[in-house]
């Protein structure tokens, strides 16, 4: 196979994990014989500095013409304490998500047993915990009408059928694939929004009846992912409330550095980890380079490839087993492994296969 990928590294640790991403690609590629050509480009913070646009029309061609995107981070302090900036890296982040149409992020919440004990709950409740959160991307508050003002401010949380219902049926499709439970979390009690999200799930259920579905409102759904993260398969919900869950599910597994996600929908896909761009850490040599390398196992299967992301999923696997690990997730008494390090030696156990 030919791929075409944009490599957009972004903001603070972002070039460092993108250029692990990029080397474990290759080396899969070159193992498999699969042909892959990179082109990179500015986004976020980075972007604003040089051409005053967060998701410059350059990159949003070179988006356009590859077949993936490996997308690292946006983010940077100067822009987070200003309150009145009037553009922001975040901004770019939306662009491209819809100008690309990306209207499904799919984030699995997945623990490592090696890991189990860097999770903030017990082991009991953490270990086997393994479920996927479908979060719509491009509707919601995030894209909304807003008013900003010094006295008053708004934002509103708008959906239509059509938005609810394509969302929904991806769900639905990863729910038949896994373990057939799709858990729809909404705020129905109170948000009109969100009864519109019931009302079409309650439509669309019987047309998958072999697949579980319940109802859960956010704020329960918060607390049982804490109290029973095992109890979920597949969840669904809106922008918001997925950007905050996925945050929170993230935290089951003891580290944010370690969960990919993919982000698909009219033209080309998006894969990214789900952390941020950890500005404090740049060119420390320190951030965690897995969320970005199993990112790249996601852009393989989502193109069929089984095997080879199979085989990067092993890779870290073996890493994490072995101890070989940045420090936020290291052992006491362990070796000191940075990101380069983390990353040559995944590439290098990919080689050896």
């Amino acid at each position: 196979m030919e791929l075409k990928i944009a490599v957009l590294p972004g903001d603070g640790i972002g070039p460092e994990i993108s250029e692990q991403g990029v080397n474990v690609m290759t080396a899969v590629c070159n193992k498999f014989g699969h042909k892959v050509t990179y082109k990179h480009a500015i986004c976020g913070a980075d972007a604003i500095d040089k051409v005053g646009d967060p998701f410059p029309e350059e990159t949003f061609k070179t988006c356009m013409e590859a077949d993936a995107v490996l997308f690292s981070a946006v983010g940077d302090p100067k822009f987070d304490n200003n309150p009145s900036a009037k553009v922001r890296p975040e901004q770019g982040l939306l662009a491209m998500r819809k100008k690309l149409g990306l209207f499904a992020n799919i984030r699995p919440v997945q623990t490592f047993d090696c890991l189990v004990h860097k999770s903030p709950l017990k082991d009991e409740l953490v270990k086997g915990a393994d479920f996927v959160c479908i979060r719509e991307l491009t509707g919601g508050m995030y894209f909304g009408e807003k008013k900003e003002g010094s006295d008053y401010a708004y934002d509103t949380n708008a959906y239509s059928r059509v938005e609810v219902e394509r969302i929904l049926k991806e769900a639905y499709k990863y729910a038949q694939q896994r373990n057939k439970h799709l858990t729809v979390v909404d705020k129905a009690n109170v948000l009109a929004s969100s009864r519109l999200w019931r009302a079409v799930a309650q439509e669309m259920a019987p047309q998958y009846p072999d697949v579980t579905t319940d109802f859960m409102y956010v704020d329960n759904a918060a607390m049982r992912m804490i109290q029973e993260p095992k109890f979920f398969d597949v969840m669904v919900t809106e922008n918001t409330f997925g950007d905050i869950l996925t945050d929170e599910g993230s935290c089951i597994t003891g580290s944010m550095g370690l969960l990919p996600s993919a982000s698909t929908g009219e033209h080309t896909p998006v894969f990214e980890p789900i952390h941020g761009s950890w500005p404090q850490a740049k060119g420390l040599n320190i951030a965690n380079p897995l969320a970005q390398i199993l990112s790249v196992a996601m852009l393989f299967e989502y193109f069929g490839l089984k095997e080879e992301g199979k085989l990067v999923r092993e890779a870290v696997d073996a890493s994490l087993d072995q101890n070989v690990r940045t420090p936020e997730i290291q052992v006491a008494g362990g070796a000191k492994y940075g990101t380069k390090e983390v990353g040559a030696w995944i590439v290098d156990y990919i080689n050896k296969k």
